[in-house]
């Protein structure tokens, strides 16, 4: 489960497996308590990774993103959208992040 996880949340997965479980647990749970689309929960993960200004999460939900097929320019309109409740600075910071993780050509 950990091997493909990048950087300091696989190395935890690896050093405390019980609270990694726990966690991915929770995570199922919050996953399947409503009616959004696996592509509209995607793309809230990303918003709410940009609105705390985490650039690791938001490595990881664009990386997963496209992985599960979502087009670019949905991406890209999460990072537009974050100018109004966060701020241009920070959604320019996003929109960088993003394009961190473009697939090599």
């Amino acid at each position: 489960m950990t091997k493909t996880m990048p950087g300091a949340a696989g190395d935890l997965a690896d050093q405390q497996p019980d609270i990694w479980q726990a966690y991915s647990d929770l995570g199922k749970a919050c996953a399947t308590a409503g009616p959004l689309t696996d592509r509209e929960k995607r793309l809230v993960k990303l918003a709410l990774a940009i609105g705390a200004s985490s650039e690791g999460a938001v490595h990881s939900h664009t990386r997963r993103a496209r992985l599960e097929g979502i087009d670019e320019a949905a991406i890209q309109q999460v990072a537009l959208l974050a100018i109004g409740p966060s701020g241009l600075p920070r959604a320019v910071a996003a929109k960088t992040w993003i394009e961190d993780e473009k697939p090599e050509a």
